[in-house]
């Protein structure tokens, strides 16, 4: 299975910390959070890349080349505008459109490294149109509420619900396996209410559709790395603090 990195965006919340470099490349104990992610992807066995770069996007195509050195075969594709992810997603389609299937995630999700292969196991023995990873939170707001009927199948997906306002405590947590029909819907978005192609949107038309969508749920520590206080949890979570 070939996979994709979502590692365009600059990471305004960040701060200071990314005027020099893309958020992906931020050191969490010791380590840029694209090689926690090429870690796992290896774990599960996920060694194809299509990386999707933007803010300095130099600093990682320059940093990680072709992948040879860390045992993976890199492609780059560049997203010149940051207008969603949505977007981004789509720019890989002349790579990967001969992919029945596919992995994604996002340059600045870190999770335990057991949940990879278990995710994509879980996808081979179930098969559906998409897959999404889920995180149990105590308010989704940051991220976007999923809804699941008995059998983990995905009925709603809401993308930033405001505070206090979801139902649902599980989050989609930024794994994704995608048959390749996911192009289809992302030609057919719209700019959201935030101004951008977002993916959740395609997967809500998919849902529309009556696709099969389901949801995984991860197991272990999780992290959307969003803020200078993001990092700082990870960090101490990762080196045994927490």
């Amino acid at each position: 299975m070939k996979g994709v990195i979502l590692a365009a965006g600059k990471g305004t919340r960040m701060r200071e910390l990314t005027k020099d470099r893309p958020k992906p490349m931020l050191e969490v104990a010791k380590r840029s959070i694209l090689e926690y992610i090429f870690d796992a992807m290896k774990k599960a066995g996920i060694t194809d890349l299509v990386v999707v770069t933007g803010y300095f996007a130099n600093i990682i195509e320059d940093h990680f080349g072709d992948g040879s050195s860390y045992g993976m075969k890199i492609s780059y594709v560049r997203q010149e505008v940051q207008d969603g992810t949505g977007s981004a997603l789509l720019l890989t389609e002349p790579l990967l459109k001969d992919e029945p299937y596919f992995f994604m995630t996002y340059g600045d999700i870190i999770t335990s490294p057991e949940n990879y292969p278990a995710f994509i196991k879980a996808y081979e023995e179930r098969p559906c149109d998409a897959q999404l990873a889920l995180s149990w939170v105590d308010d989704p707001w940051r991220g976007a509420a999923v809804y699941l009927d008995d059998e983990d199948r995905v009925i709603d997906i809401i993308e930033k619900p405001p505070k206090g306002t979801s139902k649902s405590n599980w989050n989609n947590a930024g794994l994704y396996v995608f048959r390749n029909i996911i192009y289809d819907y992302l030609k057919k978005i719209g700019l959201s209410p935030r101004g951008e192609y977002e993916l959740t949107d395609a997967i809500r038309l998919m849902l529309k559709d009556g696709r099969d969508v389901r949801g995984v749920k991860l197991s272990g520590y999780w992290g959307d790395l969003a803020t200078p206080e993001d990092i700082e949890k990870m960090t101490k979570i990762l080196e045994g603090q927490e």
